[in-house]
């Protein structure tokens, strides 16, 4: 079906050479998943019912909020409706994991609470479901990451073009600007704007955008002084093409390899990254869904808690194999020399 799509004969030989990864192939498929998973996580951990009716009327509360006053409930500001009674033909479909990611378990004496049936991979430190902020804290991770990459993408083309396109002074001077910022201790930066500013989602791309885009302008770089000489270009020039049309038709396309290679490996790098963060309290605002974050519950309580060291680090663990084995492929693929 794929294959009928794709009308460039490169781009269907490289289709087919990634195919022959089976574990490349796999791995794209289960990441699908995960992402598909973690953006219905609210239908499929939540402490609100997924579809109700009540009082012969229909309710999405997982998905909608609702007033109490609209549920006919005026004595509290926040509807409990694992309390509510259904009678005469009302019903309540639930998730499968009833709990959300803020919710605690007042049931349980001890937090951090270990697995049990109610909480299939234990509880944290505030007695919440650690699953559920698993399933939560992936979607975070994901679109920090890609996010980050897409301006890292951006920032870094643009810049990596005009130093290689044009050369000379340009060249000369913003090598050696990149240089300079390349030599600061970006991780220590990283961590001191982020104390001084709230560490929101779109602050945090903001600020980790700042420096990542510069090993990129470096490849884009290398491959537009590669190809500006070569024979299609200086044909497009002799027939009279203008500059950008050379850029954006026949220079750009020829250089995206090393991006599109390095794509996979850039993201599992950014989720590390934001995991690193969190781990060490200068990520996400709390209580946000983290995984690092429960790595720095882990930590704290390593004696007492194994639950909170092994899960978490299975996910992350298992999201970066997936990525490099993607990564993997695409490199295999992009390669000219793969049969």
């Amino acid at each position: 079906m794929i294959e009928r799509l794709i009308t460039n004969e490169l781009t269907l030989k490289r289709y087919r050479r990634f195919k022959k990864r089976k574990l490349s192939v796999v791995s794209v498929y289960l990441l699908i998943l995960g992402i598909a998973l973690t953006l219905i996580a609210p239908v499929l951990c939540n402490s609100r019912p997924i579809v109700m009716k009540y009082h012969g009327h229909i309710y999405f509360p997982a998905i909608f909020n609702y007033h109490p006053k609209e549920l006919g409930i005026t004595d509290t500001f926040d509807t409990d409706y694992r309390a509510l009674t259904f009678t005469n033909g009302d019903f309540a479909l639930w998730p499968f994991n009833k709990w959300d990611p803020y919710e605690s378990n007042k049931v349980i004496e001890n937090y951090p609470g270990p697995p049990t049936k109610q909480n299939w991979m234990g509880t944290d430190d505030r007695g919440r479901d650690v699953f559920t902020r698993l399933l939560y804290g992936f979607k975070y991770s994901i679109v920090y990451a890609v996010l980050v990459w897409a301006i890292d993408f951006g920032i870094g083309t643009i810049l990596g073009s005009l130093m290689g396109f044009y050369g000379g002074k340009l060249d000369f001077f913003g090598q050696r600007l990149v240089e300079i910022m390349s030599t600061v201790p970006q991780f220590f930066l990283l961590i001191i704007l982020i104390s001084i500013f709230t560490p929101s989602l779109f602050m945090l791309v903001l600020i980790s955008s700042l420096f990542s885009w510069i090993s990129i302008s470096y490849y884009v770089r290398a491959e537009f002084l590669k190809n500006r000489k070569r024979e299609f270009v200086e044909a497009a020039r002799a027939m009279g093409a203008s500059s950008a049309k050379i850029v954006f038709k026949h220079i750009l396309p020829n250089s995206l390899t090393p991006l599109i290679t390095f794509a996979p490996f850039a993201i599992a790098g950014h989720i590390s990254g934001l995991a690193s963060l969190d781990y060490l309290g200068f990520g996400l605002e709390v209580p946000t869904p983290s995984w690092g974050e429960l790595l720095a519950q882990a930590q704290k309580n390593y004696t007492i808690a194994w639950w909170l060291a092994v899960y978490p680090s299975l996910a992350l663990f298992s999201t970066l194999t997936l990525l490099n084995l993607i990564g993997e492929g695409i490199r295999d693929a992009m390669d000219p020399n793969m049969v």
